[in-house]
C-alpha cells in the first residue's frame, strides 16, 4: 500500500466572460418579446406573463456576479439563448477533450510530471457530449499517455469521487500516477429562458495529478488523509436528456431534458448534510473542525457556502478559510471545488489542513481531507 498525494492542480478558463448586466439584458428582451406576442393570450389567463430578471436578484440569490463561457454571442442572442458550438469532425480532437488538455498541461507542469510518468486518466464531469468512446481515452490519445482511461459522472461531485478513485488506485499499486480531469460545459444544459436558474452555470475545466508520496517531487504537494463519499437519491435535481429522448418524441425539447431543480429543497436538504459528512469525516480521521485551516467548497451558491461553514465552525468563516471563485466562475459543476483549491493553496504552510468538498445532484456528497506537505 503506498501513501498518496495531490502533486499538482490546473485551471482551463474560456476567453469569454459574461456579467450579470449582460445577461439580464438578454434576458429581459426575451421576456418583453414573450409577453408582446403572447399578450392577447396573458390577458385572457390562458397563459401566464413572464417576470423579468435583475443583477440584484441574481447576486443576492446567488453571490454570482458574471461567469466564463464557451460561447458568448449565442447565449446572449435573445433568439437562440443558448451556446453556439459547432459539430468537430470526427478527426479533429472534441471540445471537452479540448479544455481537458489545456487543465492537464498546467496540473502535469505543476507536479512535474510527463505522459510517461502517467499510466491512467478518468474523466469526471456532468454533461459528456457523447455515450462513447469515452473522453477520457480521447484525452489520453491527446496527451500521449499509456495505460487506461474512462469517463465516470456523479453531477457536481465528479471530482471528489474522481479522487477517490484515483486515489485508490495509486494506492493499490495500479498506478504511479492518475490524471483526474473535469472539463464542465454547464452552459450547454442550462435554460437560460428560465428565470430562476437561467444565471447559475459557467465553463471551466480542471485537473488533477494523484500520484504516489514516494515519487513525488513537486512544491505543490498535499497528502491525502483521507476521502469520503455519500450518495442518497433525490430528484431535486434533475436533467433527463439522453439517448433515449428520441424513443418518446413527446418528450424532445420538453423543459426536463435541460437542468432543473428545485432550489429551496436542495439548500434545505443539503446544506445540513454536507457539513455533517466533513464533520463525521473529520472524526473519523482523529481531527477537529478547528484543525481544517481551508474549506474549498463546491462553488455552486454562496449562501450555501455560508451556512455550511457556520454549520462546521460554529460561526461565520473568517476570510481565506472557505475561498469564493463564484463570483467571477459562477457554478462550474465539479469544477467549481477544484478551482478553489487551485487559486487558495499557496499561502498555506507546511501541515495545514484542508478539505476539499463538493455536492451535487444525486444527492451526491464528497469530502477530501488534505494536508499540505
Amino acid at each position: 500500500m503506498h501513501n498518496v498525494v495531490i502533486s499538482g492542480t490546473g485551471l482551463y478558463t474560456p476567453a469569454n466572460s459574461i456579467s450579470n448586466d449582460e445577461l439580464v439584458e438578454s434576458f429581459n428582451a426575451y421576456v418583453q418579446q414573450f409577453n408582446a406576442e403572447n399578450a392577447a393570450a396573458i390577458a385572457s389567463g390562458e397563459v401566464e406573463a413572464l417576470s423579468e430578471s435583475s443583477s440584484g436578484f441574481i447576486e443576492k440569490a446567488s453571490g454570482i456576479k458574471s461567469r466564463f463561457v464557451i460561447d458568448k454571442a449565442g447565449i446572449l442572442d435573445p433568439q437562440r439563448m443558448t451556446p453556439r458550438i459547432p459539430e468537430r469532425s470526427n478527426d479533429s480532437w472534441g471540445i471537452l477533450c479540448e479544455m481537458a488538455v489545456g487543465a492537464a498541461k498546467e496540473a502535469m507542469a505543476r507536479a512535474g510530471k510527463t505522459a510517461a510518468d502517467i499510466d491512467g486518466v478518468i474523466v469526471a464531469c456532468s454533461n459528456l457530449q457523447r455515450a462513447y468512446p469515452a473522453v477520457a481515452i480521447e484525452v489520453q490519445a491527446a496527451l500521449g499517455i499509456q495505460g487506461f482511461g474512462y469517463d465516470m459522472n456523479v453531477a457536481c461531485s465528479s471530482a471528489t469521487f474522481g479522487i477517490q478513485a484515483a486515489a485508490n488506485c495509486v494506492q493499490l499499486g495500479q498506478a504511479r500516477a492518475i490524471l483526474m480531469v473535469n472539463p464542465e460545459i454547464c452552459t450547454g444544459h442550462l435554460n437560460f429562458r428560465d428565470r430562476d436558474s437561467h444565471f447559475i452555470f459557467g465553463d471551466a475545466a480542471t485537473a488533477v495529478i494523484i500520484e504516489r508520496a514516494d515519487q513525488a517531487t513537486s512544491n505543490y504537494q498535499f497528502d491525502i488523509v483521507g476521502t469520503k463519499l455519500i450518495t442518497q437519491f433525490s430528484n431535486n435535481i434533475r436533467n433527463n436528456f439522453g439517448f433515449l429522448n428520441r424513443c418518446a418524441e413527446e418528450g424532445v425539447g420538453a423543459r426536463d431534458k435541460l437542468f432543473v431543480q428545485e432550489g429551496r429543497k436542495v439548500f434545505k436538504d443539503v446544506c445540513p448534510m454536507v457539513a455533517e459528512l466533513i464533520a463525521a469525516h473529520l472524526a473519523e480521521n482523529k481531527l477537529n473542525v478547528s484543525d481544517v485551516k481551508r474549506f474549498w467548497l463546491h462553488q455552486a451558491n454562496l449562501n450555501m457556502n455560508l451556512l455550511i461553514a457556520r454549520k462546521l465552525l460554529g460561526r461565520d468563516a473568517e476570510p481565506g478559510e472557505a475561498p469564493v471563485i463564484l463570483d467571477t466562475y459562477a457554478n462550474t459543476s465539479s469544477a467549481g471545488s477544484v478551482i478553489a483549491l487551485h487559486k487558495y493553496q499557496e499561502d498555506l504552510p507546511s501541515g495545514a489542513l484542508g478539505v476539499l468538498s463538493s455536492f451535487g445532484a444525486g444527492y451526491s456528497i464528497g469530502s477530501v481531507i488534505l494536508r499540505k506537505h
